[in-house]
């Protein structure tokens, strides 16, 4: 049976984080070890990350998963915001190495207009090598595949395994999955289905085996349509099938599925587990 789970908060304390992952179900979770919207972040107290860690242990839910910030940007333009991504990279690398979390999961960035697209895939490389030597732990740095927005590095697989083969660390660099990025990006999953298309990302970024975490998200958006937002399991265009095809399909039944589902009046976490739970045979 795979592995299921959401990303929950640490709003209140950052121990609660698996206990609400637990309270919906999961067998593994993703989180932020602080806010998502900010540069600055406090210090995690060693008295914190022992309580996290205990609290992790007496949930039995593994792996967790850490998630980067919104705001770095390792393919910036800006020489100011691209030293501060790298600084955030680094940090959240030990944050991570702090509190035993063996994953985490970055986007690629946007490149500015005047770099192009070559120089932010070699600003991403250099970000990443940087943040992977100046920090401590063993940490796998995950990198995700987006939806292809305008100026986006990670937008195609091919991209992501330049990048993977740019850094050349397999020990510590793996990959997210993210299938409705893979849709708006142009990657058919509801009509080629979910082998070829991982067969297409085994081909082009990087063996099935670095697949980490899969962001399991229906889309709002229809394939090609560059949309970054998600839709509750089954009620968006990928469907139930595709969804079903994605959980069961062998070569990645060794991932962590992670859904970034919304919340709201339709259905919540337990209700997209609950969908999960019985499309995953």
């Amino acid at each position: 049976m795979v592995k299921l789970g959401f990303h929950v908060s640490i709003a209140g304390a950052m121990e609660l984080a698996p206990v609400r992952a637990k309270a919906i179900g999961c067998d593994t979770f993703q989180m932020f070890t602080r806010s998502p919207q900010m540069w600055a972040a406090k210090p995690i107290a060693q008295n914190t990350a022992d309580a996290f860690k205990k609290a992790v242990t007496e949930s039995g839910i593994n792996p967790v998963v850490d998630h980067m910030p919104y705001l770095p940007n390792p393919a910036a333009e800006k020489p100011d915001v691209y030293e501060k991504s790298v600084a955030a990279l680094t940090e959240e690398l030990n944050r991570c190495a702090q509190l035993d979390i063996p994953y985490l999961v970055t986007h690629l960035g946007h490149h500015g207009k005047e770099d192009g697209h070559d120089k932010g895939q070699e600003k991403v490389i250099a970000a990443i090598g940087t943040a992977l030597d100046n920090s401590n732990g063993n940490t796998m740095i995950l990198l995700e595949n987006t939806a292809n927005e305008k100026n986006t590095v990670g937008g195609t697989f091919k991209d992501v395994g330049f990048i993977a083969d740019g850094l050349g660390r397999s020990d510590r660099v793996g990959f997210c999955f993210d299938t409705c990025h893979a849709g708006a990006a142009g990657y058919d999953l509801k009509g080629f289905g979910a082998e070829t298309v991982f067969g297409w990302f085994n081909d082009e970024a990087g063996d099935l085996s670095r697949l980490k975490v899969i962001h399991l998200n229906d889309m709002k958006g229809g394939i090609g349509s560059h949309l970054d937002r998600h839709e509750h399991l089954g009620l968006g265009f990928l469907g139930e099938d595709t969804i079903a095809d994605v959980l069961n399909f062998s070569g990645v039944s060794h991932c962590a599925f992670i859904m970034e589902t919304p919340i709201n009046e339709v259905r919540d976490d337990k209700g997209n587990m609950e969908v999960a739970r019985r499309l995953a045979k």
